[in-house]
């Protein structure tokens, strides 16, 4: 069976202007990624550098009546806020989207007390990463469009609990430039009002998994990440966040998690395909026999860019996992009609 060594807590992902590589058990304290000593082969600017680094935060959360994944990055050239919330009553499907151009803000450095917001006049987009609190809340207020009902959230995602095991990791591109990423699956409680529809979140049947992402990504940028999160037949707690990237030694390495009752599994690499596009089901498998999934797509959205120096397209479509996960006691988690989101990104910038 696939393991990798699951690391003590340090207090940054460099050392001696080196980045580390590996998995650890908690986020790092401060992540600068700027740290790292002559990242690139010939000298730049710090100015230069910084904007090398792509960084976002994002999360997936759901209950019996909705599926909802935002995403807060900044590119450097464009910062970009949205939204997708699945209504599964209605089957209706709500987006929301801030596309801002320029350097306006920045992700923390640290997640133990942090704030970042995109605000605009009719759009609020706020993560207060509390982890010295043991605590991550999203906020969201949006006014209504021709097109979309007004959408407010408050939202608390709890770290404290026992059952809680993050995962922190750092991965390379080349010998001086990585990626950095932090991961939790927990429960979730809150409030949402869509329109004139209020649902309160109770914390035994919503789950969420929060993402922090930067790193040094190449320039032609691809990824596709595969994530689902629920109960499973025995009513216990469990997600998985799946990625292939463009990482190098990945079987050593890698971002791929599992989650059964906060118990954390590291994954192998995997291969996703879609043989009849992302528009249809996607296979996601490994060659040890932990991973297999099906992921079929119910709802379909889609982001292009393009602005001469940059350019991008997101497919992230909301739907449903089948198939069998192994976590590290050898037992076989059984994904049934689990609901999830896949992601597939080009990004050239």
């Amino acid at each position: 069976m696939y393991t990798r060594e699951i690391q003590n807590p340090r207090g940054s992902p460099i050392e001696n202007g080196i980045p580390l590589t590996g998995t650890w058990n908690k986020a790092f304290a401060q992540v600068d990624l700027l740290g790292i000593h002559r990242p690139f082969s010939w000298p730049l600017p710090r100015w230069i550098r910084d904007h090398r680094i792509k960084e976002w935060e994002s999360f997936s959360i759901q209950d019996d009546h909705f599926f909802l994944e935002a995403h807060l990055g900044n590119f450097k050239l464009f910062h970009l806020a949205q939204v997708f919330l699945y209504d599964k009553e209605t089957e209706q499907n709500h987006v929301y989207r801030k596309l801002l151009p320029g350097n306006r803000w920045r992700m923390p450095r640290s997640l133990n007390h942090a704030l970042v917001e995109c605000h605009a006049s009719d759009f609020l987009f706020r993560i207060h990463t509390w982890l010295n609190a043991d605590t991550v809340k999203l906020d969201l207020d949006i006014e209504p469009t021709k097109r979309q009902s007004a959408f407010t959230a408050h939202l608390a995602f709890s770290l404290g609990a026992n059952d809680v095991t993050p995962v922190a990791v750092s991965l390379n591109f080349t010998e001086r430039r990585n990626m950095y990423a932090f991961k939790a699956l927990t429960a979730v409680r809150g409030d949402l009002v869509l329109g004139d529809r209020h649902i309160s979140l109770d914390p035994a049947h919503c789950t969420g998994i929060f993402r922090d992402y930067k790193g040094f990504f190449p320039y032609r940028m691809r990824g596709v990440f595969c994530g689902g999160m629920g109960f499973d037949a025995d009513g216990r707690r469990y997600g998985f966040h799946i990625v292939e990237n463009q990482a190098r030694e990945t079987r050593k390495n890698n971002e791929n998690a599992l989650w059964v009752n906060g118990s954390f599994t590291p994954l192998p690499p995997v291969r996703i395909t879609m043989p009849g596009g992302p528009e249809s089901d996607w296979v996601i498998q490994d060659v040890e026999g932990m991973v297999d999934l099906v992921f079929t797509p119910k709802e379909i959205n889609r982001f292009g860019a393009n602005f001469l120096i940059t350019s991008g397209d997101f497919i992230a479509p909301i739907g449903y996992y089948n198939g069998a996960l192994v976590s590290g006691n050898n037992e076989q988690i059984q994904v049934r009609n689990q609901w999830g989101i896949g992601e597939k990104l080009y990004l050239r910038v």
